[in-house]
């Protein structure tokens, strides 16, 4: 099973080109699952559905609430407060999103807390519960606060994320009854906006610190990187990136339950994608991982690509 996690840096820069760019990459990189960042909305496309429709994916996505708060940021005339002058609303919706290969059988919102003192961008966390071939899978993405001193305000949502799986990592069993099995492990993907060794993932992945919530470890797909691989998805080589003069990290992350006995769930292999530029254009300011996880009927998975692409049929579920 193909993982791949990616933030699309909205509507900023030539987002047009990037478009075809992100649809390029994801087009070779043939994901199963896909959860996706500050993805935009307009009155009329929805860019995770214009890219689940390309691929021949299911979709669903979760808008944040306060899109003002980022369409101020675009240096549109038109958007200076936030709003489209002629209608008084914001003129572009902000979420995250969830593409998938197979279709959702649920899904859930978390409104992550900033009550610890930092800026409310309206950010969430997504929930699907994916009918995928070894069993439902529950299937997380997240984007957590920006501001490199608002490390507090990333533990408050790192908590409330980890909460967010607890109270959902069991619905496999609940969607299905004993019929399921040992269910498979949740996968958590996502920019969280925190070095590998902060406070926050730490606490999140509850391997070198006591976890967020007690008994639930997620492990960071990227322990089994190969070797000198580039890790950074937050690169000084792209020049987006190399605009706001912030070190090159890896901050954003596929993190995985402990595997199934039967190994469902287990990492076999991890790497950047997106990470160089598409006919002359960068697709976004950060680098997408994609990890590969154990699962029933791997080889069917993988066959069917190509096929699948065109015969499924796209769920759009409603924000």
């Amino acid at each position: 099973m193909r993982v791949l996690t990616w933030n699309l840096w909205w509507r900023f820069g030539p987002w047009r080109e990037r478009r075809e760019a992100i649809r390029t990459v994801l087009r070779e990189e043939r994901p199963d699952v896909v959860g996706l960042q500050e993805v935009w909305a307009d009155g009329t496309d929805n860019l995770a559905g214009l890219l689940a429709d390309d691929l021949g994916m299911h979709w669903t996505w979760s808008p944040f609430d306060r899109p003002e708060r980022w369409n101020a940021r675009l240096g549109d005339p038109d958007t200076q407060d936030g709003t489209a002058h002629h209608t008084g609303t914001p003129a572009y919706g902000i979420g995250n999103a969830v593409l998938s290969r197979w279709p959702v059988l649920d899904r859930a919102v978390l409104r992550l807390p900033t009550t610890a003192g930092g800026q409310d961008d309206g950010r969430t966390a997504l929930y699907a519960l994916l009918d995928a071939p070894g069993g439902p899978l529950p299937f997380f993405t997240v984007h957590l606060n920006s501001p490199p001193h608002e490390s507090a305000v990333r533990r408050q949502q790192v908590r409330a994320v980890a909460e967010f799986i607890a109270e959902h990592r069991d619905a496999p069993t609940a969607v299905r009854g004993a019929a399921v099995g040992e269910p498979f492990p949740p996968v958590l993907t996502g920019d969280f906006n925190a070095f590998p060794d902060s406070d926050e993932m730490r606490l999140l992945s509850g391997l070198r610190t006591a976890p967020a919530v007690p008994g639930q470890v997620l492990l960071d797909a990227w322990e089994y990187a190969g070797t000198g691989a580039p890790s950074a998805t937050w690169d000084a080589a792209n020049p987006y990136v190399a605009a706001t003069h912030s070190p090159s990290v890896r901050i954003d992350y596929v993190l995985v339950g402990q595997a199934a006995s039967d190994g469902r769930g287990a990492v076999r292999a991890v790497r950047r994608a997106g990470d160089a530029p598409v006919g002359g254009v960068w697709p976004s300011d950060h680098a997408a991982v994609v990890a590969t996880l154990a699962a029933d009927r791997d080889a069917d998975c993988d066959a069917d690509h190509d096929a699948g692409a065109t015969t499924r049929a796209t769920t759009r579920a409603a924000g």
